[in-house]
């Protein structure tokens, strides 16, 4: 984004999302392979609707993996756990429909080519600590927060779906208020009103009162600032007996919000030789490890590959004006400093680890915990020194 007065709005959704639930249980179906088997090759997809969870895709491993004990463990873990939610873990029937990668493919991946072809994106920004922009990170604190008071039993009355959306106004492309913020939550039958068509302003006020508040810093709030709270009215049906899910379907909740451009390539269920997921990864790393060394105030890095080939077809920096130095010796810097070879990506970001399922919900960027290697800044202190 350029600078300028605008409104911009990023959303997230719950780790009981339909889509996230089916992003989730692939990522724990790679996760199963690779504590078992390193080296296994997994796209795994998973589809869920009422009453149904299918999964499938194509894995080559030795390891051996209980799908449906797997597939209920997680269910249960993301809360479907009562009936009442129309969903559960102990009632759901589960398909495994799992192939094998095509051979084809494999011969051009066992020599350290891509897993496939396509481009890869990845931003840092100076909006928020994390080097993200901050409409995403938002929406994001508001749906961890939607699991953390319903898990604690601060809000019992909630279920594992819900969706938030945060719009932020910014002036001379600088965030400078919040305008909007939407949370839709799935809930019981004990917060409706007499009616029973909407749920009681006391619980509109808790919403607002145990999610919203501690999570919108006061700064950006003002009386202007609008909240809409389950604005349908209610929301007790909810998950996969409301709307069926896919792996891959929330790829701008996984990424920036929209403030980016995107790869198109979704990043779940897919082991690390699988660029999609692998190179966004990496893209994510260099641009903010560009940010980080004060290179630029914005950077957006895309990588291209094609299936087979070790070394990216192409690399295009852009900063958006926000340079301090040329974008051309930027592209130099990173050739020389990372790795963009699927096996130097997966080598420098030790990927091969079992740490995808929390990966799943909440966002792959923007992430303070340990495993995620690519948000690291390390860098940043050569590339400084050198430009």
């Amino acid at each position: 984004m350029a600078g300028g007065n605008f409104l911009f709005t990023s959303e997230s959704v719950t780790e009981g999302h339909p889509d996230k639930l089916c992003d989730r249980i692939s990522d724990g179906v790679l996760d199963e392979i690779i504590k078992q088997d390193r080296h296994g090759r997994v796209a795994c997809e998973t589809f869920v609707t009422a009453g149904l969870v299918i999964v499938g895709g194509e894995i080559t491993t030795t390891a051996y993996v209980d799908i449906h004990k797997l597939v209920r463990q997680i269910v249960k873990e993301v809360g479907y756990v009562d009936s009442r939610y129309g969903f559960a873990y102990d009632s759901c029937a589960i398909l495994n429909a799992i192939g094998s990668q095509s051979p084809d493919i494999a011969q051009g991946v066992d020599v350290g080519g891509a897993g496939d072809q396509g481009l890869m994106s990845g931003y840092a920004c100076r909006e928020t600590r994390e080097l993200m922009p901050i409409p995403i990170m938002l929406a994001h604190k508001l749906t961890r927060q939607l699991a953390t008071v319903r898990k604690k039993k601060i809000l019992p009355y909630l279920g594992p779906d819900g969706k938030s959306q945060v719009t932020v106004e910014y002036r001379d492309g600088v965030p400078y208020r919040v305008d909007a913020v939407v949370i839709s939550t799935q809930h019981t039958e004990d917060i409706l009103n007499s009616s029973g068509k909407k749920i009681t302003r006391k619980a509109v006020e808790e919403i607002i009162d145990k999610v919203v508040r501690p999570i919108i810093p006061a700064k950006l709030i003002d009386k202007k600032t609008t909240f809409y709270v389950n604005p349908t009215g209610k929301f007790v049906v909810g998950g996969p007996q409301s709307d069926t899910g896919m792996t891959g379907r929330k790829i701008i909740v996984d990424t920036y919000g929209g403030m980016a451009a995107h790869g198109g390539g979704a990043f779940s269920g897919k082991d690390p030789t699988k660029v999609d997921r692998s190179a966004s990864y990496m893209a994510r790393y260099i641009a903010k490890n560009v940010v980080a060394a004060g290179l630029a105030d914005k950077c957006n890095l895309q990588l291209a590959y094609a299936i087979g080939v070790a070394r990216p077809v192409s690399m295009m920096v852009y900063t958006n004006k926000t340079h301090k130095v040329p974008e051309k010796r930027i592209v130099e810097l990173v050739n020389k400093h990372f790795d963009t070879t699927p096996r130097g990506i997966i080598k420098q970001l030790d990927l091969l680890r079992p740490i995808y399922g929390k990966t799943s919900s909440y966002g792959h960027f923007g992430r303070s915990e340990r495993d995620f290697t690519w948000e690291r800044t390390d860098k940043a202190k050569i590339l400084a020194k050198e430009a």
